[in-house]
């Protein structure tokens, strides 16, 4: 269970001045806990707090920043399990989920504490022409300095640890906002780095009021800003963010094809859970199904079968697939989405009720083009179904959209897999299996207005890092 109240970070030490933001289950919509918030006061200390500790940070030698990265490894696994509580009750995922968001946890931090050790550079030659002779060049990678980082509710302690993990690995301060409706995960990490030698100053975790990030936006002492979110948000923050470099991690509406040749029952197992997973709240999940015409009738057979066969309710049932929405307002919105494509024509094929924050899995055929719940991002538990007869006309298909995050195609033709990887406008195609798979040391991000910049602890070390170029002349 939760503690009755917990603190904020600010300047790695623990305070709590109020208990003003209210948390809450939800799945019983009851108040679950009381977590301190920041003003803007605090978030000012902090962002001072996080620009002092740069050289510190700058220079904690590599050994030094591994060994407090695996000691949260550790305490990770040591309180696994209260942590997947904590997940199941402030985000309603279900448990089973809850855990492997922890295991994910654990595997981004492991990780960091492998690439702290390695963050290398290169000797460039120099003497490519008579007038450079003489001269040798190297680079290295300095750390860009104090960081801001905004993380979202869906995955509260895993998105909040690619952003944390290679800061420290890189060695940067940071100050991070938790999303307001899930904060008790940030907060659990903060606890653990507490314990750890990190210079005074190094990390700040600061629930604060959406106004607030304001703060985390546009201060000059902040040198780069993550965000991770809606692409409306991620959009007015770099346009607020200045001359600092911004990586934003934002929506989609992703796709997944199933071409001609599939194994229907593995493609049908992998999308429910693409696609269901965490109530679709992730911007990864399948949303845009579109299947070869030879299997359509048998793949809308087996797939309404399985979504209607789905398990809803309490997420703390280790039989629940289906938990509640992040709130009664985004069930209401995404429903009311399932409602106007009904109305426009489309047919429901499994699902389409909705009770309070929980919507059922739904699953949907004939939606006209211009719906919401086909251009937009759903971010719940909703698919629409189509076919296609032409494999290239499938993949325009998919790129007919205004996000790019990641697809997934079921195909065995070595070809096709090619001309995707050609041609799709994602951040990354998966090949047999759905756009919802990611692992943790992998490139991830989007194009479009799926955002900037990529993910994967090696890859956000890279933007967390500048490149820093040393040339020396022999004078002989």
């Amino acid at each position: 269970m939760l503690q009755t109240s917990y603190p904020y970070y600010l300047a790695n030490e623990a305070l709590a001045p109020n208990q003003d933001l209210v948390v809450y289950d939800k799945f019983s919509g009851e108040a679950a806990t009381r977590v301190a918030m920041a003003d803007a006061a605090a978030i000012d200390k902090a962002i001072a707090a996080a620009d002092a500790a740069t050289e510190p940070m700058r220079k904690l030698p590599a050994y030094k920043r591994q060994a407090i990265l695996n000691h949260c490894v550790k305490r990770f696994e040591e309180r696994a399990e209260e942590l997947a509580v904590a997940l199941c009750i402030e985000a309603g995922k279900p448990i089973k989920d809850a855990r492997g968001e922890v295991t994910r946890l654990i595997d981004t931090f492991r990780i960091a504490a492998e690439e702290a050790v390695r963050i290398g550079g290169e000797v460039v030659p120099m003497d490519i022409s008579p007038r450079a002779e003489g001269y040798t060049g190297m680079w290295k990678r300095v750390p860009i300095g104090a960081c801001s980082f905004i993380s979202p509710f869906n995955f509260p302690l895993n998105l909040a640890a690619h952003k944390v993990a290679p800061a420290i690995a890189a060695g940067c301060p940071f100050i991070l906002k938790p999303a307001s409706l899930t904060p008790i995960g940030a907060i659990i990490i903060g606890e653990v780095l507490a314990e750890t030698d990190l210079p005074k100053g190094a990390f700040s975790i600061l629930p604060c009021h959406r106004d607030g990030a304001d703060l985390f936006t546009t201060d000059d002492r902040l040198k780069l800003l993550s965000f991770t979110g809606s692409p409306d948000v991620g959009w007015q923050l770099k346009a607020k963010a200045g001359k600092k470099p911004v990586v934003l991690e934002l929506g989609g509406n992703a796709a997944c094809i199933v071409d001609e040749g599939t194994d229907l029952d593995d493609a049908v197992a992998r999308i429910v859970f693409g696609a269901y997973y965490q109530s679709g709240q992730s911007c990864i999940s399948v949303q845009r199904i579109m299947v070869h015409e030879a299997h359509y009738d048998e793949v809308r057979e087996k797939l309404s079968k399985a979504v209607n066969a789905l398990v809803h309710g309490d997420p703390k049932d280790e039989n629940t697939f289906i938990g509640p929405m992040i709130s009664e307002k985004e069930a209401t919105r995404l429903h009311n989405w399932v409602l106007e494509a009904k109305e426009a024509g489309a047919a429901i094929l499994a699902g389409g009720e909705r009770e309070g924050a929980m919507l059922q899995a739904t699953l949907l055929e004939n939606v006209d083009a211009d719906q919401n719940v086909n251009t937009q991002e759903a971010f719940g538990p909703v698919a629409i179904l189509s076919k296609f007869t032409d494999f290239d006309a499938a993949l325009k298909e998919v790129n007919n959209s205004d996000f790019g995050l990641q697809a997934g195609i079921f195909t065995r033709d070595i070809y096709k897999i090619q001309k995707a990887w050609d041609e799709l406008e994602v951040g990354g195609v998966v090949i047999g299996d759905v756009p919802s798979w990611r692992v943790d040391h992998m490139p991830y991000g989007g194009v479009k207005d799926s955002g900037l910049g990529r993910e994967g602890v090696r890859y956000a070390i890279e933007d967390m890092t500048e490149l820093r170029l040393l040339v020396i002349r022999d004078p002989k």
